[in-house]
């Protein structure tokens, strides 16, 4: 079959390195890649956004299925239209995205199913959001409501830097996704992720992963996309991960269900592990980055199947089989993310990872004439395989250091938490 792969970044690369598995695959179109991605289909200038000229495209060259990436097309609409046209597409409805598109409207889910999550209020002006802040204290946790490019949330562990969000939100630094806020009971415990296919009736639980927002070694310094990932998630026992199916997926899936929004596509759950047991803390409707590289390099299963039987809506009685190895990626970044940084500068010594425990998945690159340059803020993930967390860590890293690129850096310590487990 013909498939439409939409993205740039290195989430689409795994997609797309395990897409190109298939035996079912024909052809690979990507819209539109990146310097890695170009090996493994065939990229395509498409404006996403045009929703007619996406539809024009995939009858043109008998597409069957279309994959979304990223979340900005599905909370624009781009799964219905071409629903709408007899395309079947891997992603969520607009309606349905909203579990990622609007954090009160994750929340109204969780209240009326009974889905164990933080305490919070939803503001849509700055004076009762700070009232509501200073009733309540520090640490407080202040999220824009809708996407803000994994930037609009602030843990604050003071009562100024609360405030602080709070008029940062409703000042516009976050444009329209800051038009409201919702602010939320700080939790603790430790954070891991769960990821499910589903086809709006079965929810099928598809890996675990725990990643490192923070910049800097030590979980430090500001929050970024993600810095580093791992897979499996070892605080997400066997137990555990059916009290999150039981407890807060399945009853998501039935509220939507009821709602007449039933929720097709990858659900991933973000959420904090307590002696209680999980709670979530949010809802992405798309695969997480880097997080998707790690899972793509543990799953042994024909990726495409799946997909596809969260598109028909027949998703029963599929299983994923899963490598009992550990996957582990580093992120590269340009120096200065996540502020301000230049772009343009060359990546040596991808040649010298011929390894096939260890792939490089490209995410902000461009490639002109086997050159490949910088593009954007996280730049690569260096990801490998091993029998335990620190074998893998040992493999990532020894990787990292054969890249010749000195306007990049990378944390030094991801893994740290399962590798610390082990020992």
């Amino acid at each position: 079959m013909n498939i439409l792969l939409i993205g740039t970044g290195g989430r689409e690369h795994a997609l797309a390195w395990k897409i190109a598995q298939s035996p079912l695959l024909n052809t690979l179109f990507i819209a539109a890649g990146n310097g890695g991605t170009s090996g493994l289909g065939v990229h395509v200038d498409l404006y996403v956004s045009d929703h007619q000229a996406v539809e024009s495209f995939c009858g043109q060259e008998a597409i069957e299925l279309v994959v979304v990436g990223p979340e900005a097309p599905l909370v624009d609409g781009l799964s219905d239209s071409l629903t709408k046209a007899g395309i079947h597409v891997f992603g969520p409805s607009q309606k349905a995205a909203q579990l990622e598109g609007s954090k009160q409207f994750t929340k109204a889910v969780c209240d009326r199913m009974n889905i164990p999550t933080a305490g919070y209020g939803h503001f849509t002006n700055a004076e009762d959001a700070r009232a509501y802040v200073r009733q309540r204290g520090a640490p407080i946790v202040i999220k824009a409501d809708g996407l803000a490019a994994g930037k609009g949330v602030t843990v604050a562990m003071q009562l100024d830097e609360a405030l602080a969000a709070i008029d940062d939100c409703f000042d516009g630094a976050f444009g329209e996704a800051g038009a409201e806020v919702v602010v939320e009971e700080f939790l603790t415990g430790e954070e891991a992720s769960m990821f499910f296919l589903c086809d709006g009736k079965t929810a099928l639980p598809f890996g675990t992963a725990q990643d490192h927002k923070r910049v800097g070694d030590g979980d430090t310094g500001p929050n970024t996309g993600g810095m580093g990932a791992y897979s499996p998630a070892p605080v997400l026992s066997d137990a555990m991960q059916q009290r999150v199916l039981s407890e807060i997926v399945n009853p998501t899936m039935t509220g939507m269900a009821q709602a007449d929004i039933p929720f097709q596509g990858v659900l991933y759950a973000g959420l904090m592990i307590d002696d209680e047991g999980p709670k979530l803390i949010e809802y992405n409707v798309r695969f997480g980055d880097p997080e998707c590289q790690v899972l793509m390099m543990r799953l042994d299963s024909d990726l495409v199947p799946l997909l596809m039987a969260c598109a028909k809506g027949d998703l029963a009685g599929q299983t994923a089989d899963w490598s009992q190895d550990f996957a582990l990626t580093v992120v590269m970044a340009a120096q200065g993310y996540p502020g301000a940084y230049e772009k343009g500068s060359v990546i040596k010594g991808l040649d010298s990872l011929d390894d096939n425990l260890i792939q490089v998945f490209h995410a902000g690159t461009a490639a002109s004439n086997e050159v490949i340059t910088a593009t954007g803020g996280r730049v690569l993930a260096v990801t490998a395989r091993g029998d335990s967390a620190s074998q893998a860590q040992q493999r990532a890293y020894q990787a990292v250091a054969k890249i010749d690129w000195p306007e990049g850096f990378c944390r030094s310590d991801i893994g740290w938490r399962a590798v610390a487990r082990e020992a």
